[in-house]
């Protein structure tokens, strides 16, 4: 079976807890001839989780591969050549429950892949739904969870969950020089309104000390986008 795409599946319940932090903090990760995004003059950096679901590669189901829980740490960047503008996310680490998801994605897209051991769970209650993912590192379960009004929304137009949801681009620094880019393609997303959250993660230890000072922040906001179908097309170098 003959694809134009590389990877097809779903992302579902997408939590996403939003810091500004001082932009000296992503530099040493910007990949060449690329740029920060900014909001309002700010800089973000998203803990995202989120299922992936009815994975295939290249046309393709790999069996127990198919559905699994993802959690990135990512900021905001983009690349710009005359009029043609691309906006995109860089991850400094994504954890995901499968060692050959980490060998396939590190190889193909020599992104920044590592595997831990994860659980997640969705539970309805009443009129909200409550969302769990859970990620270990050594002894301690780290988390992010939110519960959320079960009616979704447009996302506002200019808004901050715009900003955060809609970059299409994947970014990676390959070396001083050279950035790979690769196309992620998808509807616009709707997002819940969110009750309550919670965020347990130690930063330091798993992102680097760097990282530290996010144990004790708290997020500037925490998005819920139900998600979609996607596709993650084929990397090149960035010319």
């Amino acid at each position: 079976m003959m694809t134009n795409h590389f990877l097809c599946a779903e992302w579902n319940n997408l939590i996403m807890a939003n810091y500004i932090v001082p932009q000296e903090v992503i530099l040493p990760y910007l990949p060449n001839k690329t740029e920060p995004d900014l909001f309002c003059g700010k800089t973000f950096l998203s803990l995202v989780a989120f299922m992936f679901l009815n994975t295939t590669i290249k046309g393709f189901a790999i069996p127990y591969h198919i559905n699994f829980e993802e959690v990135n740490l990512r900021f905001y960047v983009k690349h710009c050549v005359g009029m043609n503008l691309k906006r995109g996310t860089v991850f400094i680490k994504e954890i995901v429950p499968r060692h050959a998801i980490s060998f396939i994605a590190n190889t193909f897209f020599r992104e920044k892949y590592v595997t831990m051991k994860m659980k997640h769970s969705i539970a309805d209650i009443q009129d909200a739904m409550e969302v769990n993912y859970e990620w270990r590192y050594y002894a301690k379960w780290n988390k992010l969870a939110a519960t959320y009004h079960k009616k979704s929304n447009l996302m506002g137009i200019d808004s901050e969950e715009e900003f955060i949801a809609e970059h299409y681009w994947g970014f990676t620094k390959y070396d001083d020089t050279t950035t790979y880019q690769y196309e992620v393609s998808h509807p616009r997303w709707e997002v819940f309104p969110v009750i309550d959250y919670k965020v347990d993660c130690d930063f330091g230890k798993i992102y680097g000390k760097e990282f530290s000072f996010l144990n004790e922040t708290k997020p500037a906001s925490v998005l819920v986008a139900k998600g979609s179908q996607i596709r993650v097309h084929h990397k090149q170098a960035l010319a």
